[in-house]
């Protein structure tokens, strides 16, 4: 069963917004929606700064109000799909991975009843 955070999502995007680009690479884009479908999660879309114009699109799902999960949706080069299981697209998944379970972290204080 998932718990949404005791927080609006208006006020849990806000926050998402504030902290993200604090504990992602400086230069990269983002940008943070509320997933309509689940008052629980945000999709995230992550641009890497750089020449290599790799994007990535995740979901991140509140499991309690501490807590997230975090999946991948899509991965590109341009405008082109690629396929994530190349080593170097790996590593970058596996960071923004771990910068957004920071993000999340970073957040108990307003997630956190």
């Amino acid at each position: 069963m998932t718990v949404v955070p005791a927080v609006s999502g208006e006020r849990l995007l806000e926050a998402w917004q504030e902290m993200l680009p604090k504990v992602i690479q400086p230069g990269d884009g983002f940008e943070i929606h509320l997933e309509e479908a689940r008052q629980n999660s945000l999709l995230i879309h992550i641009a890497v700064s750089g020449h290599s114009m790799y994007s990535f699109d995740f979901r991140c799902q509140y499991v309690d109000d501490r807590e997230v999960k975090v999946e991948l949706l899509d991965a590109q080069q341009g405008k082109r799909h690629i396929d994530e299981r190349h080593e170097t697209v790996q590593q970058l998944i596996e960071d923004y991975v771990r910068h957004i379970r920071e993000c999340a972290q970073k957040l108990q204080g307003v997630t956190h009843a």
